[in-house]
């Protein structure tokens, strides 16, 4: 049973190695999605919301990242 605990940790560590980024970034999508469709935003200021936002949490990520190195 530790193994399959295992395997599936290593899994999923390949698509999700940090969760604050993998949740930070489908509430960016869901925003985006909502303020298109429901606030009537045009998509083309969507897609700069996303890749600004996107660019604002990997820097948040890296830096978080580069602190706890240095711990």
């Amino acid at each position: 049973m530790s193994f399959l605990r295992t395997a599936s940790s290593e899994f999923f560590g390949l698509f999700i190695d940090d969760g604050a980024l993998a949740l930070l970034t489908l509430a960016l999508i869901a925003l985006v999605v909502v303020a298109i469709k429901v606030l009537n935003v045009p998509p083309l200021l969507g897609g700069v919301v996303l890749l600004v936002g996107y660019l604002a949490i990997l820097a948040e990520s890296v830096l978080r990242y580069s602190r706890a190195k240095k711990n």
